[in-house]
């Protein structure tokens, strides 16, 4: 029987402070998670509830938006151990009420546990703390290792598995598809939308009906298609989810026999019998019978099917990400189980429901990480101090009123109403305009983005990583030659170059063509050889045929389930087989497959050719680690120099090398047999040269991308020469730089762990020591060097790095360009390290092994054929690297015009707010037609066609544009513009208080007169500033196109001149009672005033242009500001670091 102290509950750790009321978890994925324990308390509830009631339900709201003050009012501090609700707090200070489950029991023990973001974290009352719930794949706190795995996989009994459930919960992965009237209540009550509710009221007590009418449809309009989409986007989801799932799965009993269970009553540990006609994966599974054809392109966006192969018994601990060709994960579509007789394909179940890699997947979706971005923190800010101008304007608006006696209502109306003006309720909307137009002409690119907020960012990008194969090169590789050995030596000329006739060239009874025809993982589907390309292409330059034998098995004497042999019938020599009464027929059965692993990089299997007694083995994989297991005698003296000149070429070389067994190695021995056993003491047989062509849009690419002084680094799977050698060709290594290959020295009983470097090409700067194998004794001298130093780092050396100089990662990944034989995981630490360097980091990749990256990345961009891809939140239809530059083209262009309608909009309230101020001090306001005028017509229009300029088409400028608001080259613009608007208007007044014929407005007590020249003036001067400002503020280049491209904003900036013009030169008695303005009289005093009154507008654009071409952005004046803060630094990190001093590596030791 199971013990209850056995659960597989990871030991992480936790930091207990003072008593027993809280505990931090690291919890992985959502980080350190600080949970502070409470009990509910009904004297506080009831006070609570009945202080919303008196309050109008303001506590309600709050606790809505802050959920700790619930917890606060609702409930007290109690110990770990009593509470009913835990309150977590994540990394990024978010707070969560979650509550504490104990209505379970296991083996009679109750169950304790609580889930914060569907992860369960269970009681350990052993150690009076809670810890998170793993699955079959641990045990005790420590991962189980692939022996351990496969010897507990016999499987629960019924009484097992529902105790079990009790601890783990149901299988299921469910995506709640919230009502209508649901989603509704959330979304209006936010704080944006309650903000306009209270927008509204006020403008319809003010009985200013249109506009406050326009608002409730735009903003109804806004919130039905927002609720329409969010709905929909949950039915997608949920579809995605649930879509080909099967509703039982036959589960094998611990004490014998199989039995069919509901999917969701699985849990981990159960044994369960993979149908024969494939299914769509309920969870994640260990195989530990049969082989799989899997298609996992619904967690990797790759379409190539995986065969999947039990492991063997090791005792390496079991990862999912490092054993993946072992893992059937959830949400996977099985296409092939394979199966010997009447066996059956068995896995052993290890994680169940949101723990599952789909689950995981749906909760990053759930969940996703917050964007940090400048833009975005600087605009909640500046709302900030919008909100402090109107209190002091509000302020002002009170003492004017009450020393002019105006009643209470007016005073409550006219000092709300500033609040509306300084702090515009369409703002946030406003800001989505220039994202909205990117998004759509990213998708007529063929980009699609699940992400819009990410477009901006993508203006920022100052860093990309590219994966090599599929992305900067193409897709599939061609076989460019095979080089075999011969007595120890290399044999020329080189086999397998033949393209009419396929396999001409070679010996097919050598060892060296078997290899080629049997060490790969290809499977045929549907009648259709597919695999690995690099697979396929090796497979199909020997010419032979693959055969997956079914039923007619007798001739191998045992169960084969593939066959290759030369597609032309080819005889053994020899005696005919007594036993079949025939010539035995020249072919190869493959009985195990010992899969492609990123950690040992190589795959192998063995095989019998057909009349022999013995097996082989043979083995393909990267060439250091093929030649780490080869007997030494058998390696060409010249092994590494013949490597080199290839691998510098930018040829993938792959190792190929076999083994012959024993005749008593039998077919039980081969399933049986254990990886590190079988691949050790091997012939080596030569090299697989393999070209890798670049695609040809890389090379212009990365010129671009480098002439924006955009860094680009290559990240890749392949040998690091062969990196090196396409990084030249591409362009991201310069002609003339020097490459240095950094190479970890493990500890020994006699010397720390060390750090050597070697010149891959000799550089040409003086350089004492090319290799050192000491590191304190090397000298680097730069004083010659004109050129930049680029690190090229393998995988096994990064991870040496992080464990023996982890101060050393930031020095690193500065200089760092290539970055070979890096495993999934390793690419996300990479991602990871840039960002601390405060790089905006954009990973570019074909979803395969890169998912790790590109969701760690700020900007990931996939190459996949689907219009969306949950992988990165960017996916290009087009296989190439142009999608880069697009990206970074749209995201500069959102970006300004994000940036320059956010300005336009703040200082629209600015200007309307200086209008409001100057006409409240002469009695006076604005009319309900000039406020709908300037709110709607104006500037929701200008607003709306500010954000489709399109970006400049061409090459990338180095320039990038700025996202930060809180600045000084920001705000003294803005604050310059302010004074131009005041100026300009308060002039107009004092320009018409100089003339003869007009009359002061002297309203009666408690009376507001709209129809007045002062009323008059400052309509028509501020109306012409909020088309200057939209004017200035849609400058073109270096990002955007000119203004004239935007035919919209063209067209409406010239429609609403025209028009205002009018307004402010012959406003005819309709029009001019329509928008209460003062009718043109027609006499020659008036006239020349109201033209003499079309120079402030004149001025003030002359001066905003000024402003914005010659003081805004300019050099001088950064220069002034960096004077005056005494900056003496730059804010990012990675500018403060000298990428040319490398005299970290001088005397580096633990």
């Amino acid at each position: 029987m199971l013990d209850s102290a056995a659960l597989p509950i990871r030991r992480l750790p936790y930091e207990p402070i003072q008593g027993d009321d809280f505990q931090v978890i690291d919890s992985g994925e959502s980080g350190k998670l600080e949970c502070y324990s409470y009990k509910y308390s009904c004297c506080r509830t009831f006070l609570y509830y009945i202080v919303s009631i008196l309050l109008l339900g303001i506590p309600l709201l709050i606790a809505h938006w802050y959920k700790q003050w619930k917890v606060y009012a609702q409930c007290r501090r109690c110990a770990l151990s009593k509470a009913n609700v835990m309150l977590v707090k994540d990394s990024r200070g978010q707070y969560e009420a979650c509550k504490v489950h104990d209505d379970n029991e296991y083996l009679g023990v109750p169950v304790r546990y609580f889930s914060y973001h569907l992860v369960r974290y269970v009681w350990k009352p052993e150690i009076q703390f809670y810890q998170k719930l793993h699955g079959f794949q641990w045990d005790n706190g420590e991962p189980k290792t692939l022996t351990e795995l496969l010897d507990d996989s016999r499987g629960h009994t019924s009484e097992e598995q529902e105790a079990l459930l009790n601890v783990f919960g149901e299988n299921v992965i469910e995506v709640e598809v919230k009502s209508y009237a649901r989603l509704f209540l959330e979304e209006i009550f936010h704080p944006f939308y309650l903000f306009q509710i209270g927008s509204v009221t006020l403008w319809a007590l003010d009985e200013y009906y249109y506009y406050a009418g326009c608002v409730i449809f735009i903003s109804s309009l806004s919130l039905i298609v927002s609720l329409l989409e969010t709905r929909r986007q949950s039915i997608m989801l949920r579809e995605m989810v649930t879509s080909s799932q099967v509703a039982t799965v036959a589960v094998c009993r611990k004490n014998g026999g199989c039995e069919e269970v509901p999917v969701s009553k699985l849990v981990p540990g159960d044994l369960i019998a993979i149908p024969e006609n494939g299914c769509s994966m309920p969870c994640d599974a260990v195989l530990v019978a049969g082989n799989c054809i899997v298609n996992e392109s619904m967690l990797t966006g790759e379409s190539v099917p995986v065969t999947k192969t039990p492991p063997t018994h090791s005792e390496e601990p079991y990862e999912p990400e490092n054993h993946k060709r072992h893992t059937l994960f959830c949400g996977t579509q099985v296409i092939q189980p394979r199966y010997y007789g009447s066996d059956k394909v068995l896995a052993v179940v290890t994680r169940t429901g949101y723990a599952t890699a789909k689950g995981e997947l749906v909760k990053s979706i759930l969940f996703p990480q917050p964007l940090a971005f400048k833009l975005y923190e600087d605009s909640m800010k500046f709302i900030l101090v919008l909100f402090c101008i109107a209190a002091i304007g509000m302020t002002y608006c009170i003492r004017l009123f009450l020393a002019r006696g105006a009643d209470t209502e007016t005073i409550i109306l006219r000092t709300l109403d500033i609040i509306t003006i300084v702090v515009p309720p369409a703002l946030p909307a406003a800001m989505t305009v220039g994202t909205v137009y990117s998004q759509s002409r990213l998708r007529e690119q063929g980009i699609f983005c699940i992400s819009p907020p990410r477009i901006n960012v993508c203006g920022k990008i100052k860093l990309v990583c590219f994966d090599k194969t599929g992305t900067l090169t193409e897709e599939g590789l061609s076989l460019w030659g095979v080089l075999e050995v011969k007595s120890g030596s290399f044999s020329y000329p080189f086999l397998a170059q033949t393209r009419d006739s396929p396999g001409s060239d070679l010996d097919p009874f050598s060892p060296l063509t078997v290899a080629l025809a049997a060490c790969h993982s290809l499977t045929q589907v549907q009648g259709e050889l597919t695999g690995d390309p690099l697979d396929l292409r090796m497979f199909e330059a020997t010419g032979w045929e693959l055969e997956e034998v079914a039923r007619d098995t007798a001739r191998f004497d045992l169960l084969v389930p593939t066959v290759v042999r030369p597609r032309k019938p080819i005889y053994k020599p020899g005696p005919i087989d007594p036993a079949l009464g025939e010539s035995i027929r020249y072919e190869v059965g493959i009985l195990k497959h010992f899969p492609f692993s990123s950690g040992a990089q190589r795959m192998s299997v063995i095989t019998r050719t057909l009349g022999d007694r013995n097996m082989h083995l043979f083995c393909k994989g990267a060439p250091e680690r093929v030649l780490s297991i080869c007997l030494p005698h058998t390696v060409p003296p010249n092994f590494h120099e013949v490597l080199m000149d290839y691998t510098s070429w930018g040829y993938r070389v792959l190792s190929l090398a076999y083994k012959p067994f024993e005749r008593k190695f039998s077919w039980h021995h081969a399933q049986k047999a254990k990886r590190d056993q079988m691949e050790k003491d091997l012939i080596f047989l030569g090299f697989l040269i393999m070209e890798n062509k670049l695609k040809p849009e890389s090379t212009p690419v990365i010129h671009e991308l480098k002439d924006a002084s955009i860094r680009c680094v290559m990240v890749t799977g392949d040998n690091v020469l062969t990196a090196i050698s396409v990084s030249r060709e591409c362009g991201i290594i310069g002609p003339g730089e020097s490459v240095m290959l950094l190479k970890g020295i493990p500890p020994d009983t006699m010397s720390p762990p060390q750090l050597k470097y070697e010149y891959v090409n000799p550089p040409n700067a003086p350089v004492e020591n090319r290799e050192s194998n000491d590191s304190s004794s090397a000298f680097i001298n730069l004083s010659a060097v004109d050129k930049p130093i680029h690190l090229a780092v393998e995988g096994p050396t990064w991870s040496f790095i992080h464990t023996h100089f982890p101060d050393l990662v930031s020095e690193i990944v500065l200089r760092a360009t290539v970055l070979a034989r890096m495993a999934p995981d390793q690419k996300a630490q990479l991602v990871l390290a840039l960002q601390k360097l405060d790089y905006i980091v954009a990973m570019c990749g074909d979803g395969a092994n890169d998912c790790g990256a590109l969701k760690a990345a700020h900007i990931g961009i996939s190459l996949s054929e689907a219009e969306a891809s949950v992988a990165a939140p960017f996916t290009s239809k087009v296989p190439n690297v142009t999608c880069v530059p697009a990206v970074v083209r749209e995201g500069r262009c959102a970006l300004v015009t994000s940036f320059a309608v956010f300005k336009y909009m703040a200082l629209y309230s600015m200007v309307q707010f200086i209008s409001v101020l100057i006409l409240y001090s002469h009695k006076t306001n604005l009319g309900n037609t000039q406020f709908l005028y300037i709110d709607l017509v104006v500037t929701t229009s200008l607003a709306v066609s500010m954000g489709r300029t399109s970006p400049v088409q061409g090459q990338l400028v180095k320039a990038r544009p700025t996202s930060t608001l809180a600045s000084a080259a920001t705000i003294i613009p803005v604050l310059l513009q302010t004074a131009l608007a005041a100026c300009a208007q308060y002039g107009a007044i004092l320009f018409l208080s100089t003339q003869k014929w007009f009359q002061p407005v002297v309203p009666a007590v408690g009376q507001e007169i709209v129809i007045c020249w002062e009323n008059t003036v400052v309509f028509c001067v501020s109306s012409f500033q909020y088309l200057i400002l939209a004017t200035v503020y849609s400058k073109g280049k270096p990002h955007r196109k000119p203004l004239y491209t935007n035919t919209w904003l063209l067209f409406s900036i010239l429609i609403l001149t025209f028009s205002t013009t009018l307004l402010t030169l012959f406003p005819l008695e309709p029009v001019a009672s329509f928008f209460e303005l003062e009718k043109f009289s027609g006499e020659m005093q008036e006239m020349y005033f109201r033209f003499y009154l079309l120079g402030l507008p004149l001025m003030n654009l002359l001066l905003a242009v000024f402003v914005e071409k010659f003081i805004a952005g300019s050099t001088w004046m950064k220069k002034i500001i960096h004077f005056v803060s005494r900056k003496k630094k730059p804010k990012n990190k990675y500018k403060n670091m000298n990428e040319m001093n490398f005299a970290w590596l001088n005397g580096i030791q633990c």
